[in-house]
């Protein structure tokens, strides 16, 4: 990272493990992602004055039209989770303000049928298809810069998934 990209804050952010019962994660193909395969859970930015739960269902349902009712909180992270982006995205994502996320991550429970998921449901959506997937997998399908922080991720809530 350059000494410039260094001086600037993290975007602050939630991200959302999503489980059904068969103990699976929900994972999204991001859209915007034309180098190939780019697979992660929802997340997105918490807005100012935002609390991190409301910012998490928000986040949920705008990415997969998964309503609050249909979910339970189970876990939150222990402690916030950083990344930095690669130097040739920091210019280009969230109008160049950040360096990267420092993100809190909630273990979500799934009480609805697949047919509640609608990746479709909002007017800019994320992920043009979606897919449940073990939780060891999931560093596997995140972007490189992104590998450290799921792995974490996983072992956090590991044992209850």
């Amino acid at each position: 990272m350059n000494d410039q990209h260094a001086a600037l804050p993290y975007r602050p952010c939630v991200g959302v493990m999503l489980v059904n019962d068969a103990g699976r994660v929900f994972v999204g193909k991001r859209i915007d992602n034309k180098e190939g395969d780019a697979w992660q859970m929802p997340q997105g930015g918490i807005d100012e004055g935002e609390e991190l739960h409301p910012a998490a269902l928000r986040e949920l349902e705008e990415e997969t039209g998964v309503s609050a009712h249909l979910v339970t909180i189970i876990a939150e992270s222990q402690e916030e989770h950083f990344y930095d982006l690669p130097d040739e995205l920091v210019g280009r994502l969230w109008g160049g303000k950040y360096r990267g996320q420092r993100q809190k991550w909630l273990l979500l429970r799934f009480a609805g049928e697949d047919s509640d998921i609608r990746i479709d449901a909002h007017e800019h959506p994320e992920f043009n298809e979606w897919r449940w997937v073990e939780p060891e997998l999931l560093p596997d399908l995140i972007v490189p810069f992104k590998k450290r922080v799921y792995r974490q991720v996983v072992e956090e809530f590991r044992g209850l998934i």
